[in-house]
């Protein structure tokens, strides 16, 4: 059992018991997720089992996919429906300004991480301070909102929107900075994510199914790891690599071997997998070098 499970994570779970539950109709420990979503949302959540945990960490990088839900009017403590309303306002926004206010996000931005939030600062997650009352300074950092559009807007008070977005964006920041924008505030009242790099929600797999799954059924839909790292270009290679790659030795490529020097490969022998490789260019070499070997 090597490989990514497609997970459509319901409402009310968090990721924890996401892996948790996965250690148990899977009969393994070696279980992790790739990367946390909030428990009030749904979607995707692949799920890494056996040698796939230990291409999650590649996977934190990729684009995330998102249908959320902007209610405007309030703002809450967690920027979302879950926390306590803290603000109200009764402006009234057209639907032309709900349009230049979403156009404003497009494209790199800053963001201010929620203090309801698993980032640490000084040992402690943000969440944990703020249940404690305590709200500290965070820094902003640079995201990229790469696609953003609306997909209906209820009487300018509720609009589900569409976002693919980099790594770190967190969605209902962007409700509570939309509704701050608008002068009506805002909150998020729903999340959906429906992808995950190649991962999207209709290939998902639900609860319901896999309740109703045996172990060999639960073996049969964990894709291959390669299929998390698909955005990765890949190299394939003779036999004759298979020893010293394996055996952590820098080998030298020969020409006519399409790559791109300083990024990351899927690197194949003899049509198999056997892990991630960064390739170097020096002195007129190009040369290959594991960065995971995934076949011992």
């Amino acid at each position: 059992m090597d490989g990514i499970i497609n997970f459509f994570k319901p409402a009310g779970m968090t990721s924890h018991d996401a892996v948790a539950y996965f250690r148990r109709i899977l009969g393994t420990r070696k279980v992790g997720h790739t990367g946390t979503l909030d428990p009030m949302a749904t979607g995707v959540l692949p799920i890494c089992v056996g040698k796939g945990t230990k291409v999650s960490e590649y996977l934190l990088g990729v684009d995330k996919e998102y249908i959320a839900e902007l209610t405007l009017g309030t703002s809450s403590d967690t920027q979302d429906s879950t926390g306590t309303v803290v603000k109200t306002s009764y402006k009234l926004v057209t639907e032309e300004q709900i349009q230049d206010a979403f156009n404003s996000f497009r494209g790199e931005i800053d963001q201010i991480p929620p203090m309801y939030s698993a980032k640490k600062i000084g040992g402690k997650k943000l969440y944990e301070l703020a249940r404690d009352g305590i709200e500290v300074e965070r820094k902003s950092r640079r995201i990229n909102i790469k696609e953003l559009r609306i997909l209906n807007n209820q009487d300018n008070g509720r609009v589900t929107f569409y976002t693919r977005c980099s790594k770190g964006t967190y969605i209902r920041t962007i409700c509570n900075d939309l509704g701050e924008l608008l002068g009506t505030y805002g909150h998020m009242s729903y999340l959906l994510r429906v992808g995950v790099g190649d991962f999207k929600v209709e290939d998902s797999y639900g609860m319901d199914t896999l309740d109703g799954m045996d172990k060999e059924a639960l073996q049969n839909i964990i894709q291959p790891i390669d299929s998390a790292i698909l955005f990765m270009e890949s190299i394939k290679l003779d036999g004759s690599y298979l020893k010293p790659l394996t055996n952590g030795v820098r080998v030298e490529l020969g020409e006519g071997i399409g790559v791109t020097a300083g990024k990351l490969h899927r690197i194949y022998v003899s049509d198999k997998f056997i892990g991630i490789g960064k390739i170097m260019e020096e002195n007129d070499r190009t040369t290959l070098k594991m960065d995971k070997v995934l076949i011992r």
